[in-house]
């Protein structure tokens, strides 16, 4: 790949992929990247409007897994659009269940629940270190969370080898056999100097002697080791760990690839990869110091957890958390005082309520949502999978996702406007082999998908949240192959198409949003 912009926005993805080996630390590596932008952290239940003022920029957290942020343009006036950017920051993994200790044939295992629809079969035979969310003893009786990252391999799912008759095709039973080997029980004596007698004998006399608990302790639900091990990640002692909320994720680091360096090869492509893109492309419309003066509208990305669940959490998209963001936003005050003209023709678009009592429905209406979830690339092993004129490539551009059956929420409206904002979009800085050259004319490309009509179709929080909030929505993603595998492959000069996209839609959604009319 040739030196420039486009190399260093697939290399920074690559850190963010890396950063982030589930949604509590796709969460942190977000703020990390919105605190360098100058955005605020501000909490739900503290009241916003003296809090946040037209120009600013803001963020907030819920569960530690969802982050939403915005910035409201210095013309903003109750009523306003909000254009919206959508996504998911959780992945199909392997959960650490509440009671994880086994044991078997000498080997120490750890007892997982499946996460989604994962390909579990990918998952054997990889190098699994551990992550995630400790609950800890603080100071004063107070009970924090810590985040943890066992970064080194510590539990592999093997294979059964063919000469047992390994299955061909590949089957296994998921409760019996997706469990991961973490050790040796002669390892972990000889570590302890005890024998197994000693052992159970002073397991027993501990649990007498211990006073009431309404649960076991997780040292008693969970190998001790491990135990130990979250612990000295944590900065604290084994015994001030409660509770953990922990996943498995391989260690094997994203990488960029291919002959060219055309890939992407990564774990959790779906979706970290829209949430990096909105993330940047929300901080990108935001780089020059004059990117809110005549804006009117507000600017959002929402990044839900349990996307991969069916969102049907207090964190996930299906959840009241959107509509009462957008709400408390859309009665914010402007910077000008009641009766005062303006001469800038962004401060026409107002609410005409004088009590803003329906600013909320005015906004909703002015509003649009692109909801970002990664799409499908053509497989060339595979091409019989794919509707013949429907086959989105790698580094092609962003995909418009389409469905009748409204599995994604896309219409014709909702395409006539992303192509104006794929058209005013910043071309990339260093095009992939065979595509437009930037002298051949500016914008990025956009590419179109549907399922053929023997096949299942996949959905998005794009349908749950338009319908929801009554908001115009499309849906979108960069193609990717081998989705909700371990180890998944997309396009690395995509990501600078999908960053470059929202800042476009961020930066010209208050100028076409009348645009496109419909009703």
């Amino acid at each position: 790949m040739a030196k420039g912009a486009s190399k260093s926005r697939a290399e920074d993805f690559v850190e963010f992929l890396n950063a982030s080996p589930t949604p509590f630390h796709a969460v942190q590596s977000a703020k990390s990247r919105l605190d360098g932008a100058g955005f605020k952290q501000i909490k739900e239940r503290d009241p916003w409007t003296s809090a946040l003022q037209p120009g600013g920029k803001y963020y907030l957290t819920r569960n530690a897994s969802t982050i939403v942020a915005f910035a409201i343009g210095d013309a903003w006036k109750p009523g306003n659009p909000v254009g919206m950017v959508g996504a998911h920051t959780d992945s199909p993994c392997l959960r650490i269940k509440p009671v994880s200790k086994r044991s078997g044939d000498g080997f120490l295992q750890i007892a997982v629940e499946t996460y989604g629809g994962g390909m579990w079969h990918t998952w054997f035979d990889r190098d699994l270190g551990v992550a995630g969310r400790v609950m800890v003893k603080g100071k004063d009786g107070v009970m924090e969370q810590k985040l943890v990252r066992i970064s080194r391999p510590i539990c592999r799912i093997p294979n059964l080898a063919v000469h047992f008759g390994g299955s061909v095709p590949f089957e296994f039973n998921k409760e019996a056999q997706l469990f991961p080997i973490a050790g040796l029980v002669s390892a972990e004596l000889n570590r302890t100097g005890k024998t197994a007698e000693d052992t159970k004998k002073a397991e027993a006399e501990a649990e007498k002697s211990a006073s009431f608990q309404p649960l076991q302790t997780p040292t008693q639900r969970h190998h001790p080791y491990l135990i130990d091990l979250i612990a000295g990640e944590a900065g604290v002692a084994a015994e001030d760990v409660l509770d953990f909320e922990l996943v498995l994720y391989d260690t094997q680091p994203a990488a960029i690839g291919g002959l060219n360096n055309e890939f992407v090869f990564s774990a959790r492509l779906d979706n970290l990869g829209m949430t990096y893109c909105a993330v940047e492309g929300i901080i990108q419309s935001l780089s020059s110091p004059s990117a809110l003066k005549n804006d009117s509208t507000i600017r959002l990305i929402a990044c839900f957890d349990h996307e991969e669940i069916g969102s049907t959490s207090a964190q996930g998209a299906d959840s009241s958390m959107l509509p009462h963001i957008v709400r408390r936003l859309s009665c914010l005050p402007s910077s000008t005082s009641p009766g005062s003209s303006a001469s800038d023709k962004s401060y026409d678009k107002v609410s005409t309520s004088e009590d803003n009592s329906t600013a909320y429905e005015e906004t909703l209406a002015k509003s649009f949502l692109v909801s970002a979830d990664m799409a499908h690339s053509v497989n060339p092993n595979y091409s019989g999978k794919y509707e013949p004129s429907h086959r989105p490539e790698m580094n092609a551009g962003t995909v418009i996702k389409i469905n009748a059956n409204v599995r994604y929420a896309t219409n014709s409206p909702g395409i006539v406007l992303l192509h104006e904002c794929a058209k005013r979009a910043k071309p990339a800085a260093y095009q992939a082999p065979g595509s437009k050259s930037k002298d051949e004319g500016a914008g990025v490309p956009l590419q179109l998908f549907v399922v053929k009509n023997d096949s299942p179709c996949g959905s998005t929080i794009g349908p749950m949240l338009s319908a929801k909030l009554g908001a115009r929505t499309i849906d979108v993603g960069n193609p990717q192959l081998a989705m909700h595998s371990i180890r998944e492959t997309c396009g690395s000069y995509d990501v600078e198409h999908g960053v470059n996209l929202f800042d476009s839609f961020f930066e010209h959604y208050g100028e076409l949003e009348d645009k496109v009319i419909v009703d």
